[in-house]
């Protein structure tokens, strides 16, 4: 009887606490979106998603909406496209980008390509890199569900920021979301 008690302790112990996690990263994925953009920063990381051959997929259509309406709104803004390439993507997400936005009526010349990057961390430290030595503070254009962790890794990397957040395709929003939950855990935790 003793060992059903403790059993069933610990069940309700690790039910709360994954129920406690649950609404935490709920809350640090709402809080992601701010503050949100409004044309403070001269440099925006457009953070690259799959790419279907030369393609931009769903997330990626989103996101670059999402830039493409704050680059019409905020013409000063340089955007740096980071994202390389899959194994089974034909050309860098960065170039898929360019293309889109250029289509778009975006000059080259506001497009800087960050191509090596394979995870949020990396578009981050690799497009940090393309930045001037005085810039202290971007925009971030993502995902929604995708920007407290990359504001986070930012911040790690001493950058500032403000968010715009792209909406996410409602097909694949509960599996991105659960994910990132677990990315955000592992980012805000150990550190990576």
């Amino acid at each position: 009887m003793r060992l059903k008690n403790i059993a069933g302790i610990f069940t309700i112990t690790f039910f709360g606490f994954c129920l406690l996690l649950w609404i935490l990263t709920g809350k640090w994925i709402a809080d992601g979106k701010k503050p949100e953009a409004d044309g403070t920063y001269d440099y925006a990381f457009v953070l690259g998603a799959k790419v279907n051959g030369e393609t931009p997929s769903l997330s990626l259509q989103y996101r670059l909406e999402a830039a493409l309406l704050y680059a019409k709104q905020h013409s000063h803004v340089k955007l740096i496209l980071s994202g390389g390439q899959g194994t089974d993507e034909f050309i860098s997400e960065a170039e898929a980008m360019k293309h889109y936005l250029v289509a778009h009526g975006i000059p080259e010349g506001r497009l800087i390509l960050e191509k090596n990057s394979t995870s949020t961390h990396e578009n981050i430290a690799f497009s940090k890199k393309l930045l001037p030595n005085s810039v202290s503070g971007i925009t971030i254009i993502t995902s929604d569900y995708h920007l407290a962790r990359a504001q986070k890794i930012a911040s790690r990397l001493g950058l500032q920021t403000d968010a715009v957040a792209a909406k996410t395709p409602a097909i694949v929003r509960l599996k991105l979301t659960s994910r990132e939950r677990l990315a955000l855990l592992k980012t805000s935790f150990l550190q990576k």
